[in-house]
């Protein structure tokens, strides 16, 4: 006879509902679970395993006196909206993850002496958006025109994210929680994230996303490092929340990508906008607001354009993703930067294997093939 448990009956509600489940739809699915709530019955360790897989709850939990506090470990900001304290478990559990990869690395460069980095907070009492722009791109060793050179947005998105990690900045892209297709990351929900501390600043960003939004999500993160602030955000519509720092940061997005001077030289008229937008490689949305800000066009114009500019990409069909090969997915969702300090530590034998394969979710010659490929 398999052997049965002695659980907390209490957690079993409230973990299905931290999961996103209907407590009754999940029940009506699974009618073991009454019994187990009701105590009519007590659940085997193999169906107490495949239940605290679904909720996505590690199994220990489940003897637990009453459920843990779990709070958010950054600000999370909605647009037109101020702070919330509640986002999706998928994008809790990624923030977690990617605070758990950040603690390792910063002790792992604090051990070997890397110095603490000089721009994170910088410009925390500086409210000039063009300056902090400006100090930007010249960390990166980038001019305003730098993304004329590029065909695609891929390019440029590339381009950028390597420099911005050879500052010593980790980026990850995903749009799944690590490695697990059936845990979205709604780009709705989360259009990034940064981490920010003096040594190994984090920066997430939704690869749902397209490449323009990403491009703007990713600097206005970059930002976040800047002011030396941590936050994440949906940021729906290139739209930042009722926040001093999420507006202060948005505008230096917006000069970062679309320096002033250069909208001037090359603005004539609103039939502009595509155009610009094509050349400095971020969305239509993005050149119609510094049209807005610099007094080219008027509100109501701007919204009329925004609106039609919606209706018309929601009514373009999405092309079907390949997905990729996993391994070049990998790259982007652990960061060139961290796996190639993973795998110096590994080296150095200062991280065994297991906790090598535990911070990357790769594993045995999965982990191996990954390195060998890109180190």
């Amino acid at each position: 006879m398999a052997n049965r448990v002695d659980i907390n009956v209490n957690m079993i509600p409230w973990s299905i509902q931290r999961a996103g489940f209907e407590l009754h739809e999940f029940i009506q699915n699974t009618p073991m679970i009454k019994d187990w709530i009701d105590q009519r019955k007590k659940p085997t360790v193999k169906q107490l395993e495949t239940f605290s897989n679904k909720v996505h709850l590690p199994f220990g939990y489940f003897f637990l006196a009453e459920p843990p506090v779990e709070e958010l470990p950054i600000p999370f900001f909605r647009t037109g909206k101020g702070k919330t304290d509640t986002v999706s478990l998928n994008v809790y559990d990624t923030i977690l993850l990617l605070q758990n990869r950040q603690e390792w690395l910063t002790d792992y460069l604090l051990e070997n002496d890397f110095p603490p980095l000089d721009y994170v907070g910088s410009y925390k009492s500086e409210f000039d958006a063009k300056k902090i722009a400006e100090n930007i791109r010249e960390y990166l060793d980038i001019n305003p025109k730098w993304a004329f050179r590029f065909k695609t947005k891929y390019e440029t998105l590339n381009y950028i994210t390597q420099k911005i990690e050879n500052l010593g900045i980790v980026v990850s892209f995903n749009s799944i929680v690590e490695n697990n297709p059936y845990r979205p990351i709604n780009v709705n929900d989360c259009r990034g994230f940064v981490l920010v501390n003096q040594i190994a600043p984090f920066l997430f960003v939704n690869s749902g996303d397209t490449k323009s939004a990403q491009l703007f999500t990713l600097i206005h993160e970059l930002a976040h490092v800047w002011i030396g602030q941590s936050a994440g955000f949906d940021f729906r519509d290139f739209m930042p929340a009722d926040d001093p720092i999420e507006l202060l940061c948005d505008k230096v997005a917006a000069e970062f990508l679309v320096p002033h001077n250069l909208f001037n030289k090359m603005w004539e008229t609103p039939e502009d906008i595509e155009r610009m937008a094509t050349k400095f490689k971020v969305s239509p949305i993005v050149i119609g607001r510094r049209a807005l800000d610099f007094g080219e066009i008027s509100k109501s114009d701007f919204f009329e354009f925004y609106n039609n500019y919606i209706k018309e990409i929601a009514n373009i069909p999405k092309p079907k993703s390949s997905g990729g090969s996993f391994y070049s997915n990998s790259k982007k969702r652990i960061g060139l930067l961290f796996a190639a300090h993973i795998n110096q530590a590994v080296k150095q034998n200062q991280l065994l294997y297991r906790d090598a394969f535990r911070l990357t979710g790769l594993k045995g010659k999965t982990y191996d093939k990954f390195i060998s490929e890109h180190f």
